[in-house]
């Protein structure tokens, strides 16, 4: 095999995700995804750090993205709108990109580790978004706020779009959640019989 094949990478990520779902994220080794992905394991550290990155990389890609998303965003737009109007085509793009979406998000569910891993992500992501933020002005304390919301509705949006099988596009299950949240929001002052 050729020390640098295009589709080694690809291999890779196709037979952790295969080993995963059939052992169990912490069962499987690295020696065991190279040997599926036909090269050795010497090999599979020219492409992951760790087992654990074969699920995450790229992930570091996301904060700036979005940051730079939000000093793009409409200056004019109230700053929730302004953040999730940022994020709906990142979204789409995440959701283009990722392969195997519904059993990458069934690993992590099933261990502790990588959903720490995966809290971590959102950490960063929400961490970008409330410094880009502050950058248009917004006070800490709301940029706080709203980047913990549309983290939130971020991530939810993301779920229903697993769940649909991708026959939703993802800025329109980005919507449905925001327009849940802003109607969940909007209701906070009712009492329980109106």
């Amino acid at each position: 095999m050729a020390r640098w094949d295009p589709g080694t990478e690809e291999r890779l990520k196709k037979a952790a995700l295969e080993l995963f779902g059939e052992h169990g994220y912490e069962q499987v080794t690295v020696t065991q995804i190279a040997e599926r992905a036909g090269i050795t394991r010497r090999s599979f550290f020219r492409y992951y750090p760790d087992k654990r990155e074969v699920l995450f990389a790229g992930s570091e890609q996301l904060p700036p993205a979005a940051a730079e998303a939000v000093l793009a965003a409409d200056p004019d737009a109230p700053a929730l709108t302004a953040v999730l109007d940022a994020l709906a085509p990142i979204g789409t793009r995440l959701v283009e990109d990722l392969d195997h979406i519904a059993e990458r998000r069934a690993v992590i569910d099933a261990s502790p580790e990588l959903q720490e891993r995966e809290r971590t992500k959102t950490a960063a992501v929400g961490a970008a978004i409330r410094d880009a933020l502050g950058q248009r002005g917004v006070p800490d304390d709301r940029a706080k706020l709203v980047a913990q919301l549309a983290t939130v509705v971020f991530q939810n949006a993301f779920e229903r779009w697993i769940e649909a099988r991708g026959e939703q596009d993802f800025a329109a299950c980005l919507d449905a959640i925001a327009a849940s949240v802003r109607e969940s929001v909007a209701g906070m002052g009712e009492s329980p019989g109106d």
